[in-house]
């Protein structure tokens, strides 16, 4: 095993992202040129909101959106998907009190799911997932009624990677009677997303998974969507989030958008990630170590930044531990439940509970800083701790 290098080995971008020196100096010029509040009408405030505006349209084009108005900036994802579920149930509850999601989506979703389940009188329908992490689209068929209000299904899992059919769950939820809202914080920048093509209304991002700052992130509200705002207070975003609008993190929020979508960026960056993902499981074959991946393996079904492996007779948590001693970052869930001793709710959904997949695999998410040297690295620690951690039980 190769010795320890000053900075380890960064594996777990689905976690976050850093920010790069593009992002940090866009940042910083914000802060310095447009620290105005954005909702004034002063020259400060008018530099401001041109900063924001600009931004705005970035996040627009970014997703095809008709109009830079169906931008509604936000604190990020979770903000974002707390907006969605609470306020379509408060708006629309008296059309229906029936929500569909799948059994693997973030907690970001289904915590507010089941708070209106259990204290609000809402219907919760939980699509099944399949051991490559996708759903039964008759499924889904077969669950919508007239009284479906909303159906939120997310773009790509943060789990294992797996990548859902937004477009055709589109083209199912938008002769229906409900909303259709995908929580694209994994999806967003990895894969393709056209909400005019896709039939989405609603739909969550967030800037650091794509190596911007934290704490930013938008939702996109299709025209004619009337979704009352979480936030409550001022008048900004155009009455739907009130606070004053934290102008330099959208500047820096719209720059990594560009080194993301722009130059045919995204496509570029889903050849390098599948050749370091092959790299890794072809290491791990020439080491002779016992692994299977958890999901399907095709840019169809998948992502290309993220894989979940397990390695069998292994735990998580011990090698994760030795792993991080080792120098190298990894994961082996969501880092929203990294705290949490219950197993992986994606991996029971796919798997059943009683699976050692359960509490035997392992995250590696790549990112736009990582390197095939950061892959061998990988493999080597491996190689070196694996058959010591099967040998420990």
């Amino acid at each position: 095993m190769k010795k320890m290098d000053k900075h380890p080995v960064y594996l777990d971008n689905a976690g976050t992202t850093p920010m790069v020196p593009e992002t940090i100096q866009a940042l910083d010029d914000a802060m310095v040129n447009s620290w105005g509040n954005a909702s004034t009408t002063n020259y400060y405030g008018r530099i401001a909101r041109q900063t924001l505006e600009n931004s705005r349209h970035l996040m627009a084009q970014s997703i095809n959106a008709a109009d830079d108005n169906e931008i509604v900036i936000t604190s990020g994802g979770t903000e974002s998907d707390n907006t969605v579920i609470y306020q379509t149930a408060r708006a629309r509850q008296k059309l229906g009190k029936h929500i569909i999601t799948t059994k693997f989506e973030h907690e970001a979703i289904l915590r507010p799911l089941e708070d209106l389940e259990k204290n609000y009188g809402f219907k919760v329908t939980y699509l099944d997932v399949d051991e490559d992490g996708q759903i039964d689209l008759q499924q889904l068929k077969d669950a919508l009624t007239d009284d479906t209000i909303l159906v939120s299904i997310m773009t790509v899992n943060n789990e294992v990677g797996s990548h859902l059919p937004i477009h055709e769950i589109g083209e199912i939820v938008k002769d229906s009677n409900a909303w259709f809202h995908t929580d694209a914080v994994q999806g967003y920048g990895a894969v393709p997303i056209d909400v005019q093509k896709d039939h989405i209304d609603l739909l969550s991002t967030s800037a650091h998974k794509i190596n911007g700052p934290k704490m930013i992130g938008f939702l996109y509200r299709r025209d004619g969507i009337n979704l009352p705002s979480l936030i409550r207070g001022g008048d900004q975003e155009m009455k739907r989030r009130a606070g004053t609008e934290n102008v330099p993190q959208a500047a820096a929020f719209a720059k990594a958008i560009q080194l993301h979508f722009e130059n045919d960026q995204l496509q570029k960056n889903a050849e390098k990630y599948w050749a370091l993902k092959k790299q890794l499981v072809q290491g791990l074959k020439e080491h002779d170590i016992d692994f299977e991946l958890n999901g399907a393996f095709d840019n169809d079904h998948m992502t290309p930044q993220t894989m979940n492996i397990w390695f069998k007779g292994v735990r998580s948590d011990a090698l994760l531990t030795d792993l991080d001693l080792a120098g190298v970052v990894a994961a082996a869930g969501s880092a929203c439940t990294a705290g949490s001793l219950e197993p992986s709710h994606v991996l029971v959904a796919m798997y059943g509970k009683n699976s050692p997949r359960v509490s035997e695999s392992l995250r590696i998410s790549l990112g736009m800083t990582n390197t095939s040297e950061d892959i061998d690295r990988l493999i080597d620690v491996l190689a070196n701790l694996i058959p010591k951690l099967k040998n420990a039980d």
